[in-house]
């Protein structure tokens, strides 16, 4: 769990601090990589140390990976500019990617089957005390003392996760995976296509529609080069012995009805944690502080319903389980639309408790499900595409929502009566900007921009509910009716 919090703690404290990080280091133009970059070294890594802990074990994998971020984190506490800065995060997501998957294996390695909803519980519980507490720490060390202490504060706390993980973590000998023989090889043609396939798309994702068009020179040749090596990548792990990315993962069912499903997670993710801390401020009229906190209600309900879901999945199984959150998901991320205009903080801080325990639901039993129907030799493997996929979700849905949003608030600015229709910005960024400084604008011009950007957040919402769908038909069409699940005796040198 400490080792969990060190990457949980890590987007919500960056966050706040921004603004004294661009005071100090400038680098306007480039900040937003900052983020764009350590998220782009998690992904492309994850499927890489997914393998890794699953030919090596995962306490040397776990423990290299906590070395690493915290290696960047020093790093980026004695960054000098903005680009160096940008350099030092992407160090940090190399070890990101090692603790997000390798943690979760563990805790399926540790617990049996019946147990492993409370351990996961636990971890979400991580990320929701970070969604609350980073904002607020991150703002307090950014005000006081100084944005450099929010990289530094990892440091004690990675070096008793590493105390504890050498200390009392005793991984014994593993029966290999069928398909290794001999000595253990690495696949380094395979994972270097990865990275390079990975971060092309990614980094295609990320500055379309920002940087250039979407449909530009640049765009089509970054997307043409990601396809190109995507197929060179298929091909070299085909005759790979030991392959990053296996074949099965992708033959078997199960894992692949749950890489889709949370895929599609991934995707409506983004309504919730990019677009509605704008729609609070720009629509809401709310400070940032209680815009997040109107976000922060659903890491409430998550873990509480992911803890329950036991219950339900002990019944009815895993994949009926998540049908019914998923189709819950769906169904309230359909409800948003419906808000009156301007409405009250209550009324988005509602939908997103009942989006949480919907997601909690949906989640878990895939989650502990998939992960059950594998042995160890297959675990980090399968654990590691599953969250890859997620990721790589997340980045789709940005470019996508992004593109939606603004081609809404163009559409509704092109309408814009003649009166007010001078000064108005053009997108999502400049008009949260011109409603946050009211002189800017007359109240008719603000008014309008304000149901611009309500109108702009619920097609963003319907398109999160039709990616939820998607997440609906992979289960009902592709997922096994009764997951696989290989029981595994319980191993005590483990649990001391």
């Amino acid at each position: 769990m400490l080792g969990m919090a060190l990457a949980a703690l890590d987007g919500t404290i960056v966050s706040t601090a921004v603004p004294q990080i661009v005071g100090d280091l400038g680098g306007f133009a480039i900040f937003s990589w900052l983020f764009a970059g350590y998220l782009l070294a998690v992904t492309v890594t994850l499927p890489v140390y997914g393998k890794l802990s699953d030919t090596f074990g995962r306490k040397p994998v776990l423990l290299a990976g906590i070395v690493l971020f915290l290696v960047g984190s020093l790093l980026c506490a004695f960054a000098w500019n903005m680009e160096s800065l940008i350099a030092f995060r992407i160090v940090q997501g190399l070890g990101g990617g090692a603790i997000q998957g390798t943690v979760q294996t563990v805790a399926a390695d540790l617990y049996p089957l019946k147990e492993r909803p409370k351990i996961q519980a636990k971890l979400s519980t991580v990320w929701a005390v970070s969604a609350v507490a980073g904002p607020a720490v991150g703002g307090l060390l950014a005000s006081y003392a100084d944005w450099r202490w929010i990289f530094l504060i990892n440091l004690p706390v990675g070096a008793v996760a590493l105390w504890l993980i050498a200390r009392h973590f005793h991984e014994p000998a593993r029966t290999k995976s069928p398909a290794a023989t001999g000595r253990p090889r690495i696949d380094w043609a395979g994972a270097l296509g990865v990275f390079a396939c990975g971060g092309l798309l990614l980094f295609a994702l990320v500055q379309g529609g920002v940087a250039w068009p979407w449909l530009s020179a640049p765009s089509l040749a970054l997307f043409g080069g990601s396809a190109l090596l995507a197929a060179a990548t298929v091909v070299i792990e085909r005759r790979a012995a030991e392959p990053i990315i296996p074949g099965w993962v992708w033959r078997r069912r199960t894992i692949a009805a749950v890489n889709l499903a949370l895929g599609a997670l991934g995707l409506l993710m983004v309504a919730p944690t990019v677009f509605l801390p704008t729609y609070a401020q720009a629509v809401l009229q709310l400070d940032p502080i209680a815009a997040g906190f109107v976000l922060s209600i659903m890491t409430l309900s998550w873990p509480v319903s992911a803890a329950l879901s036991q219950h339900a999945y002990n019944r009815i199984g895993f994949r009926l389980t998540a049908i019914i959150g998923i189709g819950c998901a769906a169904l309230i991320l359909l409800a948003f639309p419906l808000l009156p205009f301007p409405g009250s903080a209550w009324q988005p801080a509602l939908i997103m408790l009942l989006l949480g325990g919907a997601l909690g639901l949906f989640q878990l039993p895939l989650i502990v499900g998939v992960q059950s129907t594998v042995g160890w030799s297959e675990r980090g493997t399968t654990t590691a595409s599953v969250l890859f996929c997620r990721q790589v979700g997340q980045s789709v849905g940005a470019a996508l929502f992004g593109a939606v949003a603004n081609a809404t608030l163009a559409s509704r600015l092109a309408d814009a009566p003649e009166a007010i229709r001078d000064g108005l910005p053009g997108d999502l960024d400049s008009v949260s900007h011109a409603l946050g400084d009211p002189g800017r604008l007359t109240a008719e011009a603000a008014d309008y921009l304000r149901r611009a950007v309500d109108a702009a957040v619920d097609y963003v919402y319907i398109g999160a509910a039709c990616a939820a769908v998607l997440a609906l038909l992979a289960l009902i069409f592709v997922a096994p009716r009764r997951f696989p699940v290989i029981t595994e005796p319980e191993d005590p040198a483990l649990l001391k």
